[in-house]
């Protein structure tokens, strides 16, 4: 393979982990008393101890207030204060959600982020209300570059970063998105994502470098060094760099089947030697942050888990910055609720991270939980202190105010040239080939070429989640001004050779310009944490539009390039077999011109750039496949693969394309239990009208809405209805984001719902799916009424009946809506996929 000296420098120290790298799927029972401190070791951070800063935090601390302590340790989000908020409760930090500008305003200028940091500063070193003059902070998600920024250099995601596996290519990155962070005002990024992903169903793989620690150690501390600067030689914090924070500690990548914000259970040494090596490399380079993960470990919050954040992070591996917490990850910890959660700080997290109006009573919780001894003390000064150390370290009582820094407000330094030259570099570096039949590529730009797929001309689909909005869905061409698409740089480059370039998403053609090549774009649409987690790694096991076009290209004897876009390796079997060859584009960002420069040659007939990257994440042989490096079981591709131009393709087009989906499809998928299960969202309708259902009790005209208890508390659902028309609920997704349900109707599954009508008649009843995508649709199955009983029943209805009936199950938007008419009192709970209609009146599609 290639890279062998990047990746010897790499694997220096990294030898006596790799023992634990084959053990990583071993799911041992871990209790209280088998946790061992000393697995963890002491990390010496590159910045050094200052004993006048440690003068300086001690003075400040004996001078505030609890209410200024506290305030300290409050994060709240730009769309939920107001500079009057700042003024008046003098917060440590604020920050901005994916999605969140300023002033609402998708488009805001840099001018306008650095106006909102300059007023929030000002306000917070204001003592007229508070009595505070310590400056505020910023923190932003700036995951792949200034990423929420419009017309900023977005880099390729996080695992096209890891193919590339070049430490000193990180270190300028980092280097570059720190400036054009601060050039809107911003001092503190939430990155780099550290977590080492062991189960590619997740939804945040993409924001992984690798599936074993090999890279993400040497990575994380590069990526901090090029944030904050170099501790060695003493050139930290200076006027180009920022804050950075090592995320999310710890365990994220390896929960069970990928659940994003589910358990870890590995083993404590497996929890070290696989899932903590960033943590290693981000603090060794001196990372003052680090964020609490939204998992579990053995079934405990890590929000809460006071033997990870105090006895271990900071007690063991000397970590003295602070934990700030995830987006309300504290409302998770048993006995909690975003408002209070003392539970937390006495666990070990110095900062909650609380958006949303819930920031102003956890204030003021946390206040009286502090007066009344709840948190000692003694906790709170520590979580202060911490917080203090990390701004006079980073100079923010020094600096110039955001407005007047080295970079504010100027436009010259976001997505400038220069910048947009180092992306179109990782573009090169990251792309892996994995398949080149009779080696077609390179290509010679001086031919007839066409370009098709709906990822062809499309900068948001290749530049994935966390993309100006937090899905990075909504997004269009127009939003990246200055940004390359990945045919503009195929035209720009054979149009310059005297070839002939055609876009023709649908794969369509004038037969007298028959194509010498067709190149197909496509892959997976954005998606971020949440919505992005999956039953299976098939790639449109339901819906094959990419496949059918690439088999209809070739039919027509059109040899087929594939670039395929995706945030994971996934199972594409069928579509390996149809192309000649084979990219793996991961999401390179916004300089899809970076692409063209390895896939053709130069009109001298010359190779402009050979293909570098070679995968770190396995690549999976079956949809159901979840292997990794040091595994028995052997993938596709293994760890490492990746195809020059010097080397001979002997993959075949004989790959297994079978496969039984209801191997990946659970025995009950449930719902709505208690509450709608994840990623849906609840909402009653009525007469044409639906709202969302924020509370245990709602109403429409004609319907009244509540929660009741059937065998646990608030359980169920009760309606109440009033001569209203298509009354009902309707489970819709977050988001508007799809979900494949596909492997529901192979699996004969069925859609199943308890329901009692306790009191009066109903005339009509149905139950519906619909789905989204460009051909929206919907389907209805109607319930016969009379059916219905007072006692509670079990309703089945087969997945098939909603496909029959013209449902797009891989796209579906709502896998549940019931709706009636009559005036009636009813009961619903436990609505559910399951592979069983046992003990059910199934209803007939017919």
């Amino acid at each position: 393979m290639k890279n062998i000296k990047q990746k010897a420098l790499l694997c220096v120290s990294m030898i006596s982990f790799l023992s634990a790298c084959e053990q990583s799927k071993q799911l041992d029972t871990q209790t209280t008393k088998d946790k061992d401190p000393s697995i963890w070791p002491h990390i010496s951070s590159e910045v050094a101890v200052s004993k006048d800063i440690e003068v300086r935090v001690k003075r400040l601390l004996s001078e505030m207030t609890v209410e200024q302590k506290v305030a300290q340790m409050i994060q709240p989000e730009i769309r939920d204060i107001t500079v009057e908020d700042m003024r008046k409760y003098g917060f440590g930090s604020y920050l901005n959600g994916g999605g969140a500008f300023p002033n609402g305003n998708k488009h805001a200028s840099v001018g306008d982020w650095v106006a909102l940091a300059e007023s929030m500063y000002q306000a917070s070193i204001d003592a007229s209300v508070d009595g505070s003059t310590i400056p505020t902070m910023w923190g932003t998600d700036a995951v792949h570059g200034h990423n929420n920024v419009i017309g900023a250099t977005l880099f390729p995601h996080n695992i096209g970063l890891g193919a590339a596996n070049d430490p000193k290519l990180i270190e300028r990155i980092a280097q570059v998105t720190a400036k054009e962070v601060l050039a809107t005002g911003i001092d503190w990024i939430f990155a780099p994502t550290v977590a080492t992903v062991r189960d590619d169903r997740w939804g945040r793989t993409y924001e992984g470098y690798s599936e074993d620690p090999e890279i993400v150690r040497g990575y994380a501390y590069s990526i901090v060094r090029g944030l904050q600067g170099n501790g060695r030689s003493g050139a930290l914090f200076k006027d180009q760099h920022v804050i950075s924070t090592v995320k999310h500690f710890v365990g994220d990548g390896g929960t069970i089947k990928g659940d994003d914000q589910g358990d870890n259970v590995d083993n404590e040494t497996t929890l070290f030697k696989v899932h903590a090596q960033g943590y290693v490399g981000g603090l060794k380079a001196g990372a003052q942050s680090v964020m609490a993960s939204f998992n579990s470990w053995h079934g405990d919050k890590i929000h809460g888990n006071q033997y990870l954040l105090t006895t271990v992070l900071k007690g063991q591996m000397g970590f003295d910055g602070f934990v700030v917490g995830d987006w309300n990850g504290h409302g998770q910890i048993q006995g909690c609720t975003n408002e209070s959660c003392p539970q937390a700080i006495n666990a070990g997290l110095d900062m909650f991270m609380a958006p949303t109006k819930s920031w102003k009573p956890l204030f003021y919780n946390t206040v009286d939980q502090v007066k009344d001894g709840t948190i000692p003390k003694s906790r709170v000064d520590d979580a202060v202190s911490r917080i203090l150390r990390v701004k006079l370290r980073a100079g923010l009582f020094n600096k110039p105010s955001p407005a007047h820094r080295r970079y504010a407000g100027d436009s010259r330094v976001m997505g400038n040239k220069e910048h947009r030259a180092l992306a179109r570099e990782a573009v090169r570096k990251s792309l892996v080939l994995l398949k080149n039949k009779a080696g077609i590529l390179p290509l010679s730009p001086n031919q007839t070429i066409l370009v098709s797929g709906d990822g062809a001309d499309n900068i948001g689909k290749q530049s994935g989640g966390w993309t100006i909005t937090w899905q990075g869905t909504n997004n269009t061409n127009a939003d990246f001004p200055g940004g390359t698409s990945i045919y503009e740089g195929i035209r720009q480059q054979v149009e310059k050779a005297g070839g002939e370039v055609t876009l023709s998403v649908d794969g369509s053609f004038e037969q007298s310009k028959m194509p010498d090549v067709a190149i197909v774009v496509f892959g997976e649409e954005p998606y971020a944490e949440g919505q992005g987690d999956r039953p299976h790694l098939a790639y449109q096991y339901g819906d094959k539009k990419d496949l059918q076009l690439i088999k209809s290209l070739k039919s027509q004897g059109i040899p087929v390039v594939s670039l395929f876009i995706s945030g994971r390796p996934l199972w594409v079997n069928a579509e390996l077999n149809a192309s000649d060859a084979f990219v793996a584009l991961w999401l390179p960002g916004s300089e899809g011109g970076g692409v063209a420069d390895v896939l053709f040659r130069n009109k001298s007939a010359q190779v402009q750039h050979d293909f570098f990257g070679t995968l770190s994440f396995s690549w999976p042989k079956s949809p159901t496949q979840h292997a990794n490096r040091f595994d028995e079981e052997l993938p596709l591709f293994p760890y490492g693969y990746g195809l020059n131009y010097s080397m001979t393709d002997t993959l075949d087009d004989t790959l297994n394309e079978s496969f039984d989906i209801s191997s990946s499809v659970n025995e009950e998928e449930l719902l709505y239990d208690v509450q709608p299960k994840k990623p849906w969202a609840l909402y009653i309708t009525a007469n044409g009208k639906r709202q969302l259902v924020k509370s245990s009790s709602a109403q429409l005209e004609g319907l009244e809405f509540r929660t009741i208890d059937r065998f646990v508390q608030e359980d169920s659902i009760q309606l109440l209805l009033k001569g209203a028309r298509e009354a009902g609920v309707k489970l819709i997704s977050k988001h508007g984001f799809a979900e494949d349900l596909s492997a529901y109707v192979d699996s004969n599954a069925y859609l199943t719902f308890d329901i009692a009508v306790k009191e009066g008649a109903i005339s009509m009843a149905t139950v519906g799916m619909s789905c989204t995508g460009d051909i929206p649709c919907k389907s209805k199955v109607e319930i016969p009424h009379s059916k219905l009983k007072s006692q509670w029943q079990r309703i089945a209805v087969p997945m098939a009946c909603f496909e029959s009936l013209g449902a797009r199950l891989s796209h579906t938007e709502s896998p549940f809506s019931i709706a009636f008419n009559g005036d009636a009192k009813l009961e619903l709970s436990k609505v559910a996929l399951r592979t069983s209609a046992a003990k059910t009146f199934i209803v007939s599609c017919n």
